[in-house]
């Protein structure tokens, strides 16, 4: 009895508490990319299980009605839903599908503090909670919900299909697996007990030395002035989020990055530990010239158990594609025309059905 009473409570507060909106939100177009003809716009809020309050752009067919697929999109790992996240949402919408971008936990317009940290499991929430939304929407068909995940996000939103079986279909784009970089550094160039253990003690001390001072040191985004001898993905980087093409002002990687401690809980979570147990469908999108490109193939093998080696391919449900001279940002924006549009859109018709 005990416990019915404690059920019921906590879900009156759960409906006072979504009724709360404490956000400033920013109501005039300040995307990177202009504003379809084709769709309808609003700002929406909901709240995670943490009680963390997230933003996001509700992007909607003209003239749609009766009960539609939904999407929900996020990412790049350091962006805001005002960049790539937006513009796929509201690509999707112009599609028949109506699509929210949100901002994660702790970045952007959403809520959280500090500001500018991340975190496997409140990330993956995240998502979760962007499906809670959807789920009650008069206008959304609860039954044929997705997830687009880009970058760093394209990896949380292969962790939130592994755990959420409402998500009826999920792509990852341009995907980074948060924590094998974290543990294992760029290219496996840092894949090792020693090194990590490295990596732990820096980051001990910097928690210490943001406790005596009262402020969270911030890494710096991406690198500006460029310098001549960088590699090209801090080029590729740079091309996008420090110029006209992609730069906002709420986007961490655009002006002073995340914490130095941001990403330190990545070292010890792998967060696609059971990618392979995802039954329902996954596309993965790469850039061929992408630095990245090995996230996606790792993902791949381990939904799948077989390894691509460069290739397209099709498993069962589980299909990876390899988008020929495509550079990891190419998958950002319409700059060069390389996002396949087209196959998202095939992709999730065929299986929000």
């Amino acid at each position: 009895m005990m416990g019915l009473m404690l059920v019921s409570c906590n879900h009156n507060n759960l409906k006072e508490e979504n009724m709360s909106t404490t956000l400033n939100l920013t109501q005039e177009w300040d995307k990177t990319f202009p504003k379809s003809d084709q769709v309808d716009h609003k700002k929406v809020t909901f709240k995670n299980r943490y009680g963390i309050e997230l933003a996001a752009d509700m992007y909607m067919p003209k003239g749609a009605q009766g009960k539609l697929p939904a999407i929900a999109v996020s990412g790049p790992f350091g962006a805001v839903k005002e960049q790539c996240s937006g513009l796929y949402a509201q690509h999707m919408a112009e599609r028949g599908f109506i699509a929210i971008a949100f901002d994660p936990s702790f970045t952007g317009e959403s809520g959280g503090e500090p500001r500018r940290v991340a975190s496997p499991d409140i990330n993956t929430e995240d998502f979760l909670a962007a499906v809670d939304f959807l789920s009650v929407q008069d206008n959304v068909d609860p039954e044929r919900i997705g997830i687009i995940g880009i970058c760093g996000w394209g990896g949380m939103a292969v962790n939130a299909a592994a755990l959420d079986p409402r998500i009826k279909a999920t792509v990852a784009s341009t995907m980074y697996n948060m924590s094998h970089i974290n543990a294992c550094g760029y290219f496996d160039s840092e894949d090792s007990q020693e090194q990590r253990m490295e990596k732990r003690k820096a980051l001990a001390a910097q928690r210490t030395e943001d406790f005596r001072n009262g402020t969270n040191k911030r890494a710096g985004g991406v690198v500006d002035p460029l310098p001549e001898d960088a590699p090209f993905f801090v080029k590729d980087y740079y091309d996008y989020y420090k110029t006209k093409r992609g730069y906002h002002e709420r986007s961490g990687n655009s002006t002073d990055g995340w914490n130095v401690t941001g990403c330190q809980s990545f070292l010890n979570q792998p967060i696609l530990a059971y990618a392979n147990e995802i039954e329902a469908p996954v596309l993965l999108i790469h850039g061929e010239k992408a630095h990245s490109r090995y996230f996606s193939e790792m993902a791949f093998e381990k939904m799948t158990g077989t390894k691509p080696a460069g290739k397209s391919m099709t498993i069962g449900n589980k299909e990876l594609l390899i988008i020929p001279g495509a550079v990891h940002t190419d998958l950002y924006d319409d700059k060069n025309g390389k996002i396949p549009y087209d196959k998202i859109e095939q992709f999730f018709k065929e299986n929000l059905k």
